[in-house]
């Protein structure tokens, strides 16, 4: 019995030890895009008409976007309190998330 229990006791020490051999990895990138799905759907695919869809627009166009918001240089109630929390770093990550997803057939 001792040797079972040692040998459990093993096997879960390993397992604890190789967490991503038991989860998902998640990008930084993938991590930030989680904080547009409210407003900007799952991976950029927007639905209805209010909103842009992010996913397939060009890194460069999004990245612009992002640092206008930031800057003030465009006006928005919620995306320039967004974008101001956002490092160069950030934007360069979601820009390029976003661009690589494909768009929705409409």
């Amino acid at each position: 019995m001792k040797l079972f229990a040692l040998g459990l006791l093993a096997v879960m020490n390993v397992a604890a030890a190789q967490p991503s051999a038991i989860s998902p990895t998640i990008s930084p990138a993938m991590r930030l895009a989680a904080t547009c799905a409210a407003c900007h759907g799952t991976a950029g695919h927007t639905q209805g008409g209010t909103l842009p869809v992010l996913a397939g627009q060009s890194r460069q166009a999004l990245a612009a976007s992002l640092r206008d918001f930031k800057s003030g240089k465009r006006a928005s109630t919620i995306m320039a309190q967004i974008a101001k929390g956002y490092s160069d770093e950030q934007i360069e990550l979601l820009a390029a998330y976003f661009a690589a997803q494909k768009p929705e057939a409409q």
